[in-house]
């Protein structure tokens, strides 16, 4: 990281003698938001950069940290660009650029998990990065453990919030009949329940006939037939869901009418009428009103 010793400055620079060295692909509609902002009050925060240590490189400076920002000026038509200036090796640029999207609050799952990644590629320690990063060891260990057994679609759930990390590990180091038993003893020890479990089993189910990693963009190949047993089980879903949203459709038309009737209780009331006239209410929606009259009527 930056020396103490190190002096920071911000500096008005040309905006075409900077290079990317970790560049990330952006969410249209935060990068319009940055751009909408920009150019309407203009720059809060500068960029950090870093005085290019690589000589043979045109460029004289090395993006740390703003990317998002630095777009949106060159969007704007801007030539120059405000930004905090650091004088540091390329390494430490580098992972001072990787720590930076560590921490920003919306970050796409998989994005953290290369991060880390880089970190270790970098020659970092589990230890080093926890200190960087400000995640504990015990994470760092595991996700490093996950992406060296190549577990996309088990880090992208735990990033998600979708499985624990625990459970992902476990899934990770067992044979396809010891997953059920993982789930088995997650749903007893309390860290899958309910909906959660329904995910946990449908990503298990997804890992076994897609693989590990996840396959980016549509795929040109045919699908396989599905199965009987595939087919029986989605029938049993679609049933399910569907019981439960005429249980739900029972239970609101139960409360309305139970509203209505109250309703039409109150309105045979001759002082209530006349406290709505006072207040200036003898009037409601039409709709109720409809109703109230159907259920006079019966």
């Amino acid at each position: 990281m930056t020396p103490k010793k190190e002096k920071i400055t911000v500096e008005v620079i040309p905006i075409d003698q900077i290079t990317v060295i970790n560049p990330r692909a952006r969410n249209k509609k935060t990068f319009k938001q940055i751009v909408d902002s920009i150019s309407k009050i203009g720059l809060k925060k500068p960029i950090t950069v870093n005085r290019n240590p690589n000589r043979d490189d045109p460029a004289n400076y090395q993006l740390v940290c703003g990317q998002g920002r630095l777009e949106a000026l060159i969007q704007l038509g801007e030539r120059e660009i405000p930004a905090i200036v650091v004088d540091v090796s390329e390494e430490d640029s580098l992972i001072m650029s990787l720590v930076e999207n560590l921490a920003r609050r919306k970050h796409l799952p998989l994005e953290l998990l290369q991060d880390i990644g880089e970190l270790a590629k970098r020659g970092n320690t589990d230890t080093e990065i926890a200190a960087k990063t400000g995640l504990s060891y015990e994470y760092v260990h595991s996700i490093r453990h996950l992406l060296e057994e190549g577990e996309e679609r088990l880090l992208s759930a735990v990033e998600t919030g979708k499985i624990p990390l625990s459970v992902a590990i476990d899934i990770a180091e067992t044979d396809e009949e010891g997953v059920q038993e993982a789930l088995a003893d997650a749903y007893q020890n309390g860290f899958l329940r309910g909906k959660k479990l329904l995910v946990a089993k449908r990503l298990v189910e997804q890992r076994q006939r897609r693989g590990k990693a996840i396959r980016r963009g549509r795929s040109t190949a045919t699908r396989s037939p599905m199965s009987s047993e595939t087919l029986v089980r989605a029938y049993e879903r679609e049933v399910q869901r569907q019981r439960f949203i005429i249980n739900r459709a029972e239970i609101t038309q139960n409360r309305l009418l139970f509203i209505v009737q109250a309703i039409r209780q109150l309105l045979a009331d001759e002082n209530f009428l006349t406290l709505l006239r006072a207040e200036g209410l003898e009037t409601m929606p039409r709709p109720l009103a409809d109703l109230v009259a159907i259920a006079v009527a019966e």
